[in-house]
C-alpha cells in the first residue's frame, strides 16, 4: 500500500511540453495505472486512423473535434463531432482518427499508461 507521501500535485503550466506531431502540444502526468494528458490541437491538426491497447477517454474542454471511429473500410464507420463538455470513451483496439476543426483543448486519459500513444506511432503524412 502506498503511503500519503506518494501523492503528488502537478500544475499543467509547470510540466514540460512535447510536440509528437505538427499542430499538437501535449503535457502528461504518468501514474502506475493511468495517464492523463493535457493536449492543445491547432485548427487542422489531423491524427490518422490508428488503434492502441490503451483504453482512452477524450474530455474536450474547449473547441471542436471530428472523430471517425472504426476501420477505414468499414460500412459502420461512425463520425462524431465533439465540443467543450463532451467526453468520448474509446475501448482498447478500436480504430479511430481525429481532426481539430478549430483550436481545441482536451484531456486524454489512458489506461494503462504508456510512454507512447497513437499520436506517437502514426504516419505523420495525411
Amino acid at each position: 500500500m502506498a503511503d500519503a507521501n506518494s501523492a503528488k500535485a502537478f500544475r499543467w503550466e509547470s510540466l514540460s511540453v512535447d510536440h509528437p506531431m505538427q499542430l499538437l502540444a501535449r503535457r502528461r502526468v504518468i501514474g502506475d495505472r493511468a495517464m492523463i494528458s493535457h493536449v492543445t490541437l491547432e485548427s487542422g491538426c489531423f491524427v490518422p486512423t490508428h488503434a492502441h491497447e490503451n483504453e482512452q477517454f477524450v474530455c474536450v474542454l474547449s473547441g471542436r473535434m471530428r472523430f471517425r471511429i472504426g476501420p477505414l473500410d468499414a460500412l459502420d464507420r461512425r463520425e462524431l463531432v465533439l465540443t467543450g463538455g463532451d467526453v468520448l470513451h474509446l475501448p482498447c483496439r478500436v480504430p479511430h482518427e481525429a481532426e481539430a476543426l478549430e483550436r481545441t483543448v482536451l484531456l486524454d486519459v489512458f489506461s494503462p499508461p504508456s510512454a507512447t500513444t497513437g499520436i506517437d506511432r502514426v504516419d505523420q503524412g495525411r
